[in-house]
């Protein structure tokens, strides 16, 4: 069984180049080593999420964000390229070493640590900017609309049952349901979302995964 096939088969997936696409389930021990191995093997430039990268004109000029379950950080970089200031938590601490030598580089408004975030979750009305990418962990909602000060923004992208490949987790305790991210983060205004699934052409255009964006009023 290949690297691909052995995460697949976690519930995970992991594909080691610039556009890796890194899905986290519970966290254990065994997890954090899994992850620390993952992420040494990684080469290239950390991958930005696309409801970031797309939508990131709607930033605001400063406040606090936060990069949660951040791996190697690519979200985290632009926030803080971005003039935020950034705290940017993962459990891997290889990950986070490296995403720490890159902010020593570049001179970025960010804090790097390792944290477990569902036994330390953020505190409320403590970040006006929340990115979560490709990490499923539906208990947190609440407390991650609670973390929201008001005005701030959560973004949202991860994996869904609707998939046209084999693209990402087979377990489907990590996959959305139907627009599930709607009901998730219910108690946000909705500014942005996409989740196409099997609809259409589906050779064209963002399948497989669900963005979201809200704004807590």
């Amino acid at each position: 069984m290949n690297d691909l096939s052995l995460l697949a088969a976690c519930g995970q997936v992991c594909i080691h180049n610039p556009s890796a696409i890194c899905v986290k389930t519970m966290p254990t021990k065994h997890e954090q080593k899994k992850w620390d191995c993952r992420y040494a093997a990684t080469e290239g430039k950390p991958r930005v999420a696309q409801v970031l990268r797309e939508n990131h004109h709607l930033l605001p000029t400063s406040g606090d964000a936060l990069d949660l379950a951040c791996g190697l950080g690519g979200n985290a970089l632009l926030l803080a390229q971005s003039g935020l200031t950034v705290q940017a938590w993962d459990l891997s601490s290889v990950a986070i070493d490296a995403l720490r030598s890159c902010v020593a580089t570049e001179c970025l408004q960010m804090q790097a640590a390792v944290r477990d975030v569902e036994k330390q979750p953020p505190v409320p009305a403590s970040f006006d900017v929340i990115v979560v990418s490709y990490f499923l962990q539906r208990a947190l909602a609440p407390a991650l609309c609670a973390a929201l000060r008001p005005g701030g923004l959560l973004f949202y992208q991860t994996f869904i049952k609707d998939k046209v490949s084999q693209q990402g987790p087979t377990n489907p305790d990590f996959l959305l349901a139907e627009n599930e991210l709607l009901t998730m983060f219910a108690p946000l205004r909705l500014r942005v979302y996409h989740e196409a699934g099997a609809l259409g052409d589906i050779t064209q255009g963002l399948r497989n995964e669900a963005l979201f964006v809200g704004q807590k009023t």
